[in-house]
């Protein structure tokens, strides 16, 4: 039997961002019957347009707004887990995003460390998408998580992750789990060996994409 992937591409699209070969060895987690293994960390509309991940965390360091996570979800064309807070946006404020964020059609909400675990029982009753919760430390409650109801956990611990991760799944085997990867494909390996079913993948600034595109340029002067 041919397994031979058929791939096309065009002259005009091909120059886009691409995640790590080595993310295809998750397990991958199925949202709604959509099989999502690798995830783009990044809030560039161009970025977002131009990448081969399967889909988006959309989370910035600023207060959530819905007429970016409108923004974002008009111009994307994969799904989209968009940040509600948890932290200083916090409670019915924090609901009120996770329901305008489902209406618009986000895949799933990402709150962030802080969040109180009664936030996420709320978030749980009152919407029908994925809540994912970030986990920073092994000393994070990860039981008052599980408890609460968490449908994935996106892991973020810099050098720690695959600890994490670990700590995760003693607690539960099989809940979701979307964790950082890091720049090498070693320790994408470690965080994807240690148990994570997704990888998020944080992309080139445009910046530094147009730094190598101008360098090419000159270099044909």
């Amino acid at each position: 039997m041919n397994r031979t992937i058929p791939v096309f591409g065009s002259r005009l699209r091909n120059n886009i961002v691409t995640v790590p070969e080595v993310i295809s060895e998750c397990s991958g987690i199925r949202v709604f019957g959509q099989s999502i293994k690798s995830f783009i960390f990044s809030t560039d509309v161009a970025i977002l347009r131009n990448t081969n991940a399967n889909a988006i965390i959309a989370v910035y360091p600023f207060t959530p707004q819905p007429v970016i996570s409108n923004a974002l979800i008009l111009a994307a064309d994969k799904p989209i887990f968009c940040g509600i807070g948890g932290g200083i946006t916090t409670g019915l404020r924090s609901l009120e995003l996770a329901i305008h964020a489902e209406f618009q059609g986000a895949l799933g909400v990402v709150l962030n460390k802080p969040t109180p675990n009664s936030l996420i029982r709320l978030l749980k009753e009152k919407i029908d998408i994925p809540v994912t919760i970030t986990v920073v430390s092994q000393k994070d409650d990860i039981k008052g998580r599980l408890q609460a109801g968490v449908d994935i956990f996106n892991v973020s611990g810099a050098g720690n992750t695959a600890d994490i991760i670990k700590k995760i799944r003693d607690l539960d085997s099989d809940v979701a789990i979307i964790a950082t990867g890091g720049k090498t494909d070693e320790t994408i390996m470690l965080a994807i060996e240690a148990g994570a079913n997704a990888i998020s993948y944080t992309p080139p600034s445009t910046g530094e994409l147009f730094k190598e595109i101008m360098e090419k340029y000159r270099l044909e002067e």
